[in-house]
């Protein structure tokens, strides 16, 4: 039974310096499920110079055996997938089926995936043909402070540590407050696999705390961080002083372009996408912007479609939604609803307050906007809960303009079955990733945005090479 208090620190489970109790709250029934420890400067000191210590032997392990200690973490991972997914369900409200099948699962394909892109990366090669004596070395980094966010716990978790380890950057994780029991579990896997002592570190903590004290650390070399635009700055502004490499996966607000001409799903997949998670992802197309001709149709197909999502506790099996993670989100939400009402956008469904039959627990009722405009707050804001907002376009151009007026660049979509307007309006759209047609990102693909959504790429191999320093050395022979 792992001590939840403990850290993680050079291959040994230490208690902090002092005693910061922090109470991990259930969000089904807002009780305590677990107290972890909130980590100190000295805490973080202590893990940073694990890893620094552990840097220059695990840099020089050949490839093949950083690929082998991942594959025995797999092995790990993959026999606790039923501790790890009840463990996401119980600390952030993921219902335990779409914990298991979805949650649990992406840690393990981003895991995997990083095996495979390291076997087949080229860290050594000529600069050209014609420039044989000028060769290109790919090196780690250096230690990396990992710092992730509570929404997608393992899936957030496995970009980073997955591209690290094969990369050959040692680390130190600061998994959030709100979601820490996976993390946890993750630490045991690591340790059991027999990664060498200071390779991997964790220490729970909060961004004030231990989040400011990672991203300024001298012996730092690079920061990767997934979280708000409110912290991804702060991290930013801490780090520059060292000058460190900083890699952020911020915020979203996606506009989900649907033509007149879109196939005969895609208002409903739309709804539905939108509400995965509890709608807690920051991929969410959380704008849906309609062609007029077809708009009034598609509202009525969200009104149908909203009418049928059911909310229910996290460990109960099903495909309902679960709570959003805790009180503050759940109040942020419901003010943003409240606002969407002030600002004379009409309720397709749902509303403010909790679903019918619950009185405690952070649910929120599934709630659709129709006649929404793009400066109204619920269309600029970021909710990140269970709410859709539907407004109408004129022509290509117009739909263009709605998607792009926002401050956020993470994925758009688009909705069209004429092959030549998705070329056109997705070459347009100034993000980092666009959707087309339900048609998901393969395995590998980068993940990341650009505007206040941030930069970097985590996933396949541009997710390793955020991992690396590019090296020329000239006269090789």
């Amino acid at each position: 039974m792992l001590d939840t208090r403990n850290f993680y620190i050079n291959g040994k489970w230490v208690a902090p310096h002092e005693a910061r109790d922090h109470h991990v709250i259930n969000p089904t029934n807002e009780e305590p499920c677990t107290i972890v420890s909130l980590g100190s400067e000295n805490d973080v000191n202590d893990a940073v110079a694990a890893a620094r210590a552990a840097f220059n032997s695990w840099k020089e392990t050949p490839v093949e055996d950083r690929i082998a200690a991942l594959e025995s973490l797999i092995e790990n991972y993959e026999e606790g997938a039923d501790e790890m997914a009840e463990a996401m369900s119980l600390e952030m409200g993921a219902p335990i089926d779409f914990s298991r099948n979805v949650h649990f699962m992406a840690g393990l394909s981003h895991l995997r995936n990083f095996a495979e892109v390291a076997r087949k990366f080229t860290f050594e090669e000529p600069l050209s043909d014609e420039a044989q004596d000028s060769w290109i070395i790919y090196e780690p980094a250096g230690v990396a402070a990992l710092i992730t966010p509570w929404n997608w716990p393992m899936n957030q978790v496995m970009l980073k540590v997955g591209a690290a380890i094969v990369a050959g950057c040692t680390m130190v994780l600061k998994p959030s407050e709100e979601s820490p029991l996976s993390a946890l579990i993750l630490a045991d896997m690591i340790d059991r696999a027999g990664f060498p002592p200071g390779v991997f570190n964790l220490v729970n903590g909060d961004g004030a705390g231990v989040g400011t004290a990672l991203s300024g650390h001298t012996d730092v070399d690079v920061v990767s961080f997934t979280g708000s635009c409110r912290a991804g700055k702060l991290v930013s502004t801490n780090a520059v002083e060292n000058l460190k490499r900083v890699h952020l996966e911020l915020g979203g607000k996606g506009a989900n372009l649907v033509f007149a001409d879109a196939d005969s799903d895609a208002v409903e997949r739309g709804v539905r996408q939108l509400m995965i998670n509890s709608g807690q992802s920051c991929i969410a197309p959380s704008r849906m912007v309609v062609e007029k001709q077809a708009y009034d149709e598609a509202v009525q197909t969200a009104e149908m479609v909203g009418q049928t999502l059911e909310v229910g506790p996290a460990g109960e099996h099903g495909p309902h939604l679960g709570p959003v993670v805790n009180k503050a989100q759940f109040e942020k939400i419901q003010g943003l609803i409240q606002s969407g009402i002030e600002e004379g956008a009409r309720v397709v469904v749902g509303g403010p307050g909790r679903p019918d039959g619950f009185n405690r627990g952070f649910y929120v009722r599934p709630t659709i906007f129709a006649d929404v405009t793009n400066d109204m707050r619920i269309a600029k804001e970021e909710i990140f809960g269970p709410v859709l907002v539907m407004m109408k376009f004129e022509d290509e151009q117009d739909a263009i303009d709605i998607a792009n007026d926002t401050e956020f660049g993470l994925m758009n979509y688009v909705q069209t079955q004429d092959s030549e307007k998705l070329k056109r309006v997705s070459r347009q759209l100034r993000s980092g990733m666009v959707e087309a047609n339900g048609i998901r990102r393969g395995a590998g693909a980068p993940f990341g945005g650009i505007k206040q959504s941030g930069n970097g790429r985590e996933g396949g191999k541009w997710g390793m090479e955020d991992f690396l320093e590019v090296k020329l050395v000239s006269g090789w022979s």
